[in-house]
């Protein structure tokens, strides 16, 4: 494991509190990662992020494209989001570290912060944008940033685009697996932990593909229905923070414990909330074939080790959430639109290719798809030091 470019703790002022920047490796010059905030949030945290960002980065590596992946980086701020001081402490981070945004740091949204209370505290710091730092490579810088804005504005039942993709992206790697291994998706049964952005929209992608959600975990606890929950209903009942009310449960429908997902009768586990959701303890819940890491690191190591020993596959977060990175800048680089299909469709092909490359490559090799995601990353990464320059 190699030791970042660049790791930095900063420690408020008013608050006492702190945040951490870490970049891991810039690609010409640039490193892309998004800002998290929670309570109990390290640099230990923020490092292995960063790492997974620039495996991210460079799995999305396509000579033909428009887009080419930048290093990897990660912010992180120890608060819970929720904390009435929340907004002020963002605000003074990113007055903080302005000088790497305005260099070399791209950064957006990520657990406890959405994208437009990242634009908003990024503008009362004096920010350009919190994505500057990648202007300089485009050919059009202008017509460049009109596109991701037209794209942000872009909604689909109410919701917008980029609270959609990732999702999206999270759905076709479930597919594909399910696909490679000859499972309908009719009678394949879901539990999800968090029905935030990208927990709710891998949800709503799932069930339209014909898989059934049966569990959905929130903070106040599990909802199960053995026949299948009414997705579009929860998702229509939450708050800003993925918390479903509990008034619009139907009668079939359950409250159980909120670690209760974790031993849900279903084929398929999507953890898309928190990071070390799986613990060693954990896994031993565990009867789903496959976990399906929409959130950055949900499952620690040690578990993931014994889940593989009981031939339970885990698909990493580095190729599973990694849609929602690379749509930002397929969007911005101009290889898509600001249309919603052209988008979804755009998405579905990248993902299901990366997916299917990295699960080819661990049968091949007789690894983990964790594994196996991390060697092609390696490959690339030679291709992109190649072409573009890459330095530590």
């Amino acid at each position: 494991m190699t030791t970042p470019l660049l790791s930095l703790t900063w420690t408020d002022h008013v608050t006492g509190r702190q945040g951490f920047l870490v970049v891991d490796r810039l690609v010409r010059g640039v490193a892309s990662g998004g800002l998290r905030m929670r309570a109990g949030c390290t640099l230990d945290e923020v490092a292995g992020l960063a790492r997974g960002m620039t495996v991210k980065e460079a799995l999305h590596y396509d000579p033909e494209a428009r887009y080419v992946p930048l290093g990897g980086a990660k912010g992180g701020i120890d608060c819970d989001p929720r904390d009435p001081g929340a907004y002020g402490l963002l605000v003074r981070y990113l007055r903080a570290v302005r000088p790497y945004i305005e260099t070399f740091w791209t950064t957006g949204e990520d657990l406890g912060v959405t994208q437009d209370l990242v634009d908003r505290a990024a503008a009362e710091a004096g920010l350009v944008s919190s994505i500057q730092a990648v202007y300089p490579l485009l050919d059009d810088e202008v017509a460049a940033r009109r596109r991701l804005a037209d794209a942000f504005a872009v909604r689909v039942d109410g919701i917008g685009l980029g609270e959609l993709v990732g999702g999206c992206g999270v759905a076709e790697s479930v597919l594909a697996a399910l696909d490679r291994a000859g499972v309908p998706y009719a009678g394949t049964r879901v539990a999800v932990q968090g029905l935030g952005t990208m927990g709710g929209a891998t949800a709503r992608f799932l069930t339209r593909a014909g898989l059934t959600v049966v569990a959905v975990a929130d903070v106040r606890g599990t909802i199960a229905n053995p026949a299948g929950l009414d997705v579009d209903a929860l998702l229509a009942a939450r708050d800003a923070y993925g918390t479903v009310a509990r008034s619009a449960l139907r009668p079939g429908d359950r409250e159980l414990p909120g670690d209760a997902w974790l031993a849900a009768d279903a084929e398929v586990l999507v953890p898309a909330a928190v990071s070390y959701a799986v613990g060693v303890a954990d896994q031993e819940r565990i009867t789903a074939r496959w976990i399906v890491e929409a959130a950055n690191m949900p499952v620690v190591p040690e578990a993931e080790a014994l889940l593989t020993a009981r031939g339970v596959a885990v698909l990493p977060d580095v190729v599973v959430n990694s849609g929602t990175n690379a749509w930002w800048w397929w969007t911005l680089f101009g290889d898509i639109g600001a249309d919603a299909d052209e988008a979804f469709a755009y998405t579905r092909r990248s993902m299901r290719a990366l997916t299917d490359v990295v699960l080819a490559r661990a049968e091949a090799d007789g690894s983990t798809p964790r594994a196996a995601a991390h060697a092609v990353a390696a490959d690339r990464l030679p291709l992109l030091a190649e072409r573009f320059g890459s330095y530590r």
